[in-house]
């Protein structure tokens, strides 16, 4: 049967649509570009659009003889018509809709063969190829340790990488086709940070599990979506580490990937991993931390639970079992309970069919025989208000425990079946500490008793408890704090303990919360106070690092140093401001040019300190960028900037011809970020509602944007106001987010009411 059809190709980064690029010789130029998951294949051609409906795909591209015309497979001829050529495409393996992929459009690229065979080229605009060497070792890399992992070979002859200029989301698995934002794929060695090629690495990663875990085998219906994003945000991890064990990126998994999920999952807004999804606007709505960050985490606890060796025969059987064909979760669960003969469903069934996440309250007394402690636990639903919840939640929490005797071994083992259990731990004398959830892997809250808690602190001192112990304490104790169960004082007394903190990951986690603070505080009078209270906290750190790389230095302490330099940028510290002012300079005056990873971090510092001329010169270097990671880093920075009529100017910027409409969201969220900024981004959020409706027609950027512009209010007044708007102006696709945006400013509200005065009076008395 044959159908005609005709259909737009458009301008809204969904379905068919058309990318703007300005090529070589400085002319605009156009792509065709498909995006079709969830749901907008079928805005191509007429086809029943959901992910158990599979055929298999013979594709014709007709086209101009300039330009490049890739589909997920190999071109199987190409004819030549007068002025156009057309290319058939071999068929595809019987596949679903959402991974169909065509791009048109001018481009170059480098290619290699992997060990495996396998050809793969990584596609990037003319003339900078060089840009796509450092994906295509990645890429080439990848796919043999796959190969092994998964013991099944990469199922098509080829796979490309291509970096596209419009883009919504940070990259799409088109089996055969990968397509990328450029800041996703392209790494230039001058101008490219190390936080930003480390990224590169895991997003590379992340899609080419994909060509396994979704492509090969895919979820039934959209409510197991987590089984692709879930697995594949773990599985990158597991790549990255392989490939560049320098990263230490299982420590910033726990920051990056596991807390994130944490802070949404304990809203009474979040939802089950595995959701029930009707509409296609609801689909969007769970291409979030909990699909991603919540399925990598329990998929890490699994992995933890069962051990390597059963988790990658189980990996094994799955896929073989399924290939070309759906599954549900319970598939997942039925052949790594095969190859580990462990309770695998009954363990994980209340991790992804329960909303939430339970938090593990933990006693200890000597044992009577006097040969080590016995430790008694309760678990109960973890809530960000501190509510006590009903009984009816109940998970079963593979628990272990670690000891001051031999800090990065698992002494003792329990599964906490019940709402009450005791474990025995062997060997620990009255001044020992003991730690729970050792490496932070159980996706749990621990609570320990005020005794326990200090005999840990000497540990975060010295350094002797592991990095992630050391994250996993401060995370737990910020948590508690924001909950109410124990005061905002406690958590800045425990920080103290860390101003020799030498590891990257924790001084993110540690910047996370003084974030958090640093938000809570900008609408009180203790603003200053805390500011000062950050600087004293960051100043070892800050002298240990400096401005200048150190000959030899680890790869997170480059990151680090980024980190910090940024922070003291937000707090217009002096010394900082003044560096920062003269390195720039310099940068821009043909001097020795700022390397990557400063770049970030000194922009903010001279906006911050600077004026109209200051925006102005950022706005010519922004123009005159031709990476995209470098506008991006600029455009993200402007709103850093103090005086209300250059935030003003940042946001009708925002909306202009010179942003993109996929980073159009992310300048706005930068404005909203601030105390001087956030009035005016929700406003003009609101004035601009319609026109932003109409450009992201609902998607997670909308929803994105919506977050971000609502939650760092902190009064009973916003959140009717924010409710209220959204009530009366109805945005398809963000309704969840904007129910967490409002939940999240009312336990703002009660937190500065609860907290503020013994805040502030901790912090007059510090200096």
């Amino acid at each position: 049967m044959d159908i005609t059809f005709d259909g737009e190709i458009n301008d809204k980064m969904k379905g068919l649509y058309r990318s703007k690029y300005v090529n070589e010789k400085g002319e605009d130029g156009y792509a065709a570009v498909t995006q079709f998951e969830s749901t907008d294949a079928r805005r191509c051609f007429p086809c029943w659009d959901e992910p158990a409906l599979k055929a298999t795909f013979d594709i014709s591209l007709i086209v101009p003889p300039k330009l490049e015309a890739l589909s997920n497979m190999p071109i199987k001829k190409t004819t030549n018509m007068e002025d156009l050529i057309c290319y058939d495409f071999e068929k595809t393996p019987i596949m679903s809709t959402y991974l169909v992929a065509v791009v048109v459009g001018e481009y170059d690229y480098v290619e290699d063969r992997s060990a495996d065979g396998v050809l793969v080229k990584v596609y990037t605009p003319r003339g900078k190829k060089e840009q796509g060497l450092f994906a295509l070792e990645v890429a080439t890399k990848v796919l043999p340790y796959y190969k092994e992992y998964f013991n099944i070979a990469y199922p098509l002859p080829k796979i490309d990488l291509i970096a596209i200029a419009d883009f919504s989301a940070g990259a799409m698995e088109n089996w055969g086709l990968v397509t990328y934002r450029e800041t996703r794929l392209l790494v230039d060695p001058q101008n490219t940070s190390a936080v930003r090629k480390q990224w590169i690495a895991l997003v590379v990663g992340h899609e080419l599990a994909h060509q396994w875990f979704g492509n090969l085998v895919t979820m039934e219906w959209w409510t197991h979506l987590w089984l692709n994003e879930g697995y594949a945000s773990f599985v990158e991890f597991l790549c990255v580490n392989h490939l560049f064990p320098e990263y230490d990126i299982w420590t910033q998994f726990v920051n990056d990937i596991y807390i994130r999920a944490l802070e949404l999952d304990c809203l009474k807004n979040s939802h089950p991993i595995e959701v029930p999804v009707g509409h296609p606007s609801e689909i969007d709505e769970i291409f979030d931390d909990i699909s991603y960050n919540k399925g990598a985490s329990v998929i890490r606890m699994l992995h933890h639970y069962i051990g390597d060796e059963d988790f990658r025969k189980g990996m094994n059987l799955y896929l073989t079992r399924h290939q070309y064909k759906n599954t549900f979760t319970e598939d997942l669960w039925a052949a790594l309970e095969e190859s580990s003969k462990k309770p695998v469903g009954a363990v994980m069934s209340a991790w992804t069919k329960q909303m939430g996440f339970p938090v593990v309250k933990v006693t200890s007394k000597p044992s009577e025989d006097g040969t080590g402690y016995e430790l008694s636990f309760t678990q109960c639903k973890f809530c960000a208000d501190g509510a006590q919840p009903s009984n009816d939640y109940l998970w079963m929490i593979p628990i272990s425990v670690s000891t001051s005797k031999n800090p990065g071994k698992e002494v003792a083992h329990t599964v906490l079946q019940s709402k009450e259990g005791k474990l025995f731990v062997p060997d620990v004398g009255p001044k020992d500490w003991i730690k729970i959830n050792p490496g932070t892997i159980g996706y749990y809250r621990t609570q320990y008793t005020s005794d326990m808690l200090e005999r840990l602190i000497p540990a975060i001192r010295d350094l002797s408890l592991p990095p992630l112990d050391r994250l996993g304490l401060l995370d737990d104790l910020f948590a508690m704090v924001q909950a109410g169960h124990t005061s905002s004082v406690e958590v800045l007394k425990l920080m103290k303990a860390f101003e020799g903190e030498v590891d990257y990951t924790v001084w993110s986690s540690i910047s996370n919360v003084l974030t958090k603070l640093g938000v809570l505080l900008s609408h009180t009078d203790g603003e200053k106070q805390f500011i000062e209270y950050e600087k004293k906290l960051l100043l070892k750190v800050y002298h240990r690092l400096g401005w200048d790389a150190i000959e030899g230095e680890t790869h997170l302490d480059t990151l680090l140093r980024g980190l910090v330099l940024g922070r003291l940028a937000w707090l217009d510290d002096e010394t900082t401001a003044k560096e920062a002012k003269k390195r720039f300079s310099n940068h821009i005056t043909g001097g020795p040019s700022l390397p990557a990873d400063l770049r970030s971090a000194c922009y903010k510092s001279v906006l911050r300190a600077g004026d109209q001329e200051t925006y102005d010169t950022l706005l010519k270097l922004y123009r005159s960028a031709d990476l995209h990671e470098e506008k991006d880093r600029i455009s993200r920075a402007l709103g850093a900037a103090k005086d209300i009529t250059l935030l003003s100017k940042v946001l009708e910027f925002a909306m202009s011809d010179e942003v993109r409409s996929q980073d159009t969201v992310f300048v706005i969220m930068s404005v909203a970020m601030t105390r001087v900024g956030r009035k005016l981004a929700w406003q003009f959020f609101k004035d601009h509602w319609k026109e932003l409706i109409n450009r992201y027609q609902g998607g997670f950027l909308l929803a994105r944007l919506v977050k971000f512009t609502t939650e760092n209010f902190a009064s009973e007044e916003m959140a009717n106001e924010v409710e209220l708007f959204f009530k009366e102006h109805k945005s398809p696709g963000t309704e969840r987010t904007v129910q967490q945006g409002v939940e999240t400013i009312r336990l703002n509200a009660a937190w500065l009411k609860r907290d503020k005065d013994a805040i502030i009076q901790y912090l007059n008395s510090q200096n």
